[in-house]
């Protein structure tokens, strides 16, 4: 399979996008699941037109792929994929190399569900954190890679009769329960929970003893239950049978038997919660801050931008959110020293998360960092969290006008 894609640089590699075909393929574990299983999927880049973004050779180990996979048809939505840090070393300007990509799903829903490559970024970790994003062409041009055929749980027969005793002798009337039946019959009886009282000799009794009917002995009575049903449920599956032993008046020495016990069955029953990822995402793009006026200087303010964090991975490892930021640079190559730019940072849990928001100190960025928001270990953490910070960059006197511009990379770990 290949469509046509756009593949972004980071800023400060400084190379123009990549527009060419991507290669790949997606595969799934299981092509006929049951609602409720949970399919694995792999998602294969086998050649991409995104270059190495450094500018001298990659080195082995250091390359991480990230996806998206879509879904449509029975069930919507989009699978996240990750991949490991296998890759070979990428001399400079060349292509990045294939990788491969996996991540999970449950069934939601029977029919057939089909799945298309999403986007892909392939983040480098050596000397600078950089990601290279790529994205399909147009909203039409990633064609249906695989699909998948989902079927329903089979529906358990719920259905059963119960009787008020176990044995009885000839004319004993015995009441009977039934349970499981949906609806009322158009004889006007109640179908669940239904009670009757009936005679052992009734016609609604088939008789199987170890003689004829009548002699003396005892004889096993089957209630199946079909009457219970109602006429307005015929075809429907009906109960198992209920046993009861009828003791004929001849034999009213014989002391009865002791009752039998009813059937039991027991199943386990299991369910699993699957742990999620930690991630974030930010609203908007550039951060715009005000202007100073030439001579007089001062502070530029401005917002970073709502950041949100959810950390789905439901274990005991807190997280912390660093920011950096480069220095500034205007006309004519004129800086403005990254730490020129101080914040204050704000954070906020979102109801039922189980971890608190601490924000960071105010104070300088810079280039060496600061934290802006974290959480602390636990037993249990987890949540989302909405961070946010007023930002201020103090502008010498006289700075020459112009826009001055610099690289703001906040890291989640």
């Amino acid at each position: 399979m290949t469509f046509p894609t756009q593949c972004l640089a980071p800023q400060e590699a400084g190379i123009p996008p990549a527009d060419g075909p991507t290669t790949a393929r997606i595969t799934v574990d299981d092509p006929a699941p049951q609602v409720g299983d949970t399919v694995t999927v792999t998602y294969q880049v086998l050649a991409t037109p995104a270059l190495n973004p450094l500018g001298g050779e990659l080195p082995a180990g250091v390359l991480t792929p990230t996806g998206r996979i879509v879904l449509a048809g029975a069930q919507s939505g989009e699978v996240t994929v990750v991949g490991a840090k296998r890759n070979d070393p990428v001399p400079a300007g060349a292509p990045l190399p294939a990788v491969t990509m996996t991540g999970t799903f449950t069934v939601t829903a029977p029919g057939e569900i089909t799945l298309a490559p999403g986007g892909y970024t392939l983040h480098t970790s050596h000397l600078l954190d950089l990601g290279t994003t790529c994205t399909a062409a147009g909203p039409s041009a990633t064609p249906v890679s695989e699909r998948l055929t989902a079927t329903e749980l089979p529906t358990a027969n719920l259905r059963s009769v119960f009787l008020g005793a176990a044995y009885g002798r000839p004319g004993a009337k015995v009441k009977v329960t039934a349970a499981g039946f949906p609806g009322r019959g158009r004889d006007g009886g109640r179908a669940g929970g239904r009670r009757r009282d009936r005679r052992p000799g009734d016609r609604h009794r088939r008789r199987t003893g170890h003689g004829p009917g009548g002699a003396a002995g005892h004889g096993q009575g089957h209630h199946c239950g079909d009457r219970l049903r109602g006429r307005g449920l015929v075809g429907a599956p009906g109960s198992g049978p209920a046993a009861y032993t009828v003791i004929d008046a001849v034999d009213a020495t014989t002391p009865p038997p002791p009752p039998i016990p009813p059937p039991t069955v027991t199943r386990k029953v299991t369910a699993t919660v699957e742990p999620g990822a930690l991630g974030m995402s930010q609203t908007g793009e550039d951060i715009s801050l005000g202007a100073v006026p030439y001579g007089d200087g001062g502070a530029a303010p401005g917002r970073i931008g709502t950041v949100t964090v959810t950390d789905a991975r439901g274990g005991p490892a807190g997280w912390s959110l660093i920011g950096k930021v480069t220095d500034f640079t205007g006309p004519g190559g004129i800086r403005i020293p990254g730490a020129s730019l101080s914040w204050t940072p704000s954070c906020m849990a979102a109801a039922g998360s189980k971890s608190p928001c601490t924000p960071g100190s105010a104070g300088v960025v810079g280039p060496d960092g600061a934290v802006l928001a974290s959480t602390p270990d636990a037993p249990l953490v987890g949540g989302t969290f909405t961070v946010d910070a007023a930002v201020t960059l103090q502008v010498p006197a006289y700075t020459p006008p112009g826009a001055y511009t610099a690289v703001l990379t906040l890291t989640l770990s």
